[in-house]
């Protein structure tokens, strides 16, 4: 090891302390620079820490952005956890040297010895960096280069009108807070690092940008996720279908059968607990709700009036028959029944009795077909909905609002 690093790290270990993370932001506190590197007042140390002044023209910041993994998608919290590494590259001139005098080409420096940008993710509830004490290289030019590693969960908007065929952009903004446009600008870019695809939601894209005319510095990296969850397809949709196709096969029973009303009943109440756990398990928004959630309760209410259709002819044809039976008898006690004095004609009432099942089966038939060309209609419509609808969600109470929206210069 060169001699005159002896007392530049001898310095370092005495004059660094451990990066100061708070909240979503990563920061680096000011500590002293050694005077073997050629700062020797108080003053320069300082400038040191601030940032490097590249003229008239902000500094540069090349971003590099590595998504090594997304797990934990939460559609009803919407929350997104992802593991991320940053690359950011920089140059410092206050930090070359001359390499003739010292040949070293390359240093390792802790990262709050020197200016770093201060990155905070707007979205984020949490974040991890995983390496509280990263190393900055420096080389003889005054190129700098840090690596940071993190795990976060953000905010994220999902899509969920076509759950759970869906498609999402969740948004990562990272801003610098400590800088303003006019002395920091990034250039990021994004590569995809994931290799396992073995999850519900698989990252199809990756895009950064920089968004213009920003008071504070900012990129943005926005990850398109895609639901191939084919277990909730089949959780939810072939249930559903089940009950409805079940339905159906019941209308088929005679009305006069007694357990084609508890066939019905039970079909109903199996459903509500079904529609009940369904309810739970599907997120809600203000806006763009999934179309799942409409398409039960259109079954809900189909089983509901098929069920109800059952209950009413049943208890008319019951009441009906009931009332038949208490109709004095054609001969009773050896005494014959006269129509002539205003009583019941059991003839007649037997007739009444035949004309009612049989206006009611009608009503009974003519209701089935009505009923299955709703349903084969409604399956019809659901999937022309499926195919091609589409919803504009609802704009952000901050967007809406006449002072809302972040500050544009």
């Amino acid at each position: 090891m060169a001699p005159w690093l002896l007392p530049y790290l001898a310095l370092l270990r005495l004059g660094t302390t451990r990066p100061l993370v708070q909240g979503h932001g990563f920061r680096a506190p000011a500590v002293a620079w050694p005077s073997s590197f050629g700062l020797n007042s108080p003053l320069e140390v300082q400038e040191t820490i601030q940032i490097p002044n590249n003229g008239s023209a902000a500094l540069l910041v090349d971003v590099q952005v590595f998504v090594t993994n997304v797990f934990n998608v939460d559609i009803l919290r919407y929350t997104v956890s992802s593991m991320l590494l940053l690359r950011l590259s920089w140059l410092d001139t206050r930090l070359a040297w001359n390499a003739s005098v010292h040949p070293r080409r390359v240093l390792t420096l802790p990262w709050d010895s020197l200016w770093t940008p201060g990155l905070t993710i707007q979205e984020a509830l949490w974040v991890d960096w995983q390496n509280p004490s990263p190393q900055a290289q420096v080389d003889q030019d005054g190129h700098v280069e840090l690596y940071l590693a993190l795990t976060t969960e953000t905010n994220c908007d999902f899509e969920l009108l076509h759950f759970p065929r869906d498609q999402s952009n969740c948004t990562l903004s990272f801003y610098a807070l400590s800088n303003t446009a006019t002395e920091l600008e990034f250039q990021a870019h994004v590569v995809n690092r994931i290799v396992s695809v073995k999850r519900e939601y698989v990252v199809r894209d990756l895009q950064t940008q920089v968004p213009p005319q920003q008071l504070v510095p900012c990129f943005q990296v926005t990850l398109l996720l895609q639901n191939t969850a084919l277990k909730t397809i089949i959780a939810l949709l072939v249930p559903g279908e089940a009950l409805l196709l079940a339905d159906l096969c019941g209308g088929l029973l005679p009305l006069q059968a007694t357990e084609r009303t508890a066939y019905k009943v039970t079909l109903l109440l199996g459903y509500l607990v079904f529609h009940s756990s369904l309810v739970q398990a599907l997120p809600s928004s203000s806006s763009c709700n999934p179309l799942l959630i409409y398409y039960f309760t259109i079954l809900l209410l189909l089983l509901f009036v098929s069920t109800m259709e059952t209950v009413l002819l049943a208890g008319l044809l019951a009441r009906d028959h009931l009332r038949a039976e208490r109709s004095p008898s054609p001969a009773r006690g050896g005494q014959q029944h006269d129509p002539d004095n205003g009583g019941p004609n059991p003839e007649e009432a037997t007739r009444a009795t035949g004309t009612w099942r049989s206006w009611a089966e009608a009503a009974d038939h003519a209701f089935f077909l009505l009923y299955v060309a709703g349903v084969v209609c409604s399956q019809f419509i659901f999937i022309g909905l499926w195919m091609w609808a589409t919803c504009k969600s609802d704009p952000a109470p901050g967007k809406a609002a006449p002072h809302g929206g972040q500050p544009r210069l």
